[in-house]
C-alpha cells in the first residue's frame, strides 16, 4: 500500500491533461473578450457611418426628395 501511494503521488501523467485543460479555458476566455470588444467597435462604426450619410443626405446641395444636385457644394 506504500508503494501506492509513494508511485500515486509520483505520477504526473495526468498533469498534461489538466494543464490543456487550463489553457483552452484561457484561450475561450480571451476569444470571447476580443468578441465582445470587436462587436461594440463595429456597432459604433456602422452607427457613425450611418450618422455620416444621414448628414450628407440633409446637408446643403440636396434637391427634391434629398437628391445631390450639386456635388460641389456637398463636402461629407
Amino acid at each position: 500500500m506504500k508503494t501506492f501511494l509513494k508511485n500515486f503521488i509520483a505520477d504526473e501523467s495526468g498533469a498534461s491533461a489538466a494543464e490543456y485543460a487550463l489553457i483552452i479555458a484561457i484561450v475561450g476566455v480571451g476569444i470571447g473578450a476580443a468578441a465582445l470588444a470587436l462587436g461594440s467597435n463595429v456597432t459604433a462604426a456602422i452607427g457613425g457611418a450611418s450618422d455620416d450619410v444621414a448628414a450628407c443626405a440633409d446637408g446643403a446641395g440636396t434637391g427634391v426628395g434629398g437628391i445631390v444636385t450639386d456635388y460641389t457644394t456637398v463636402r461629407c
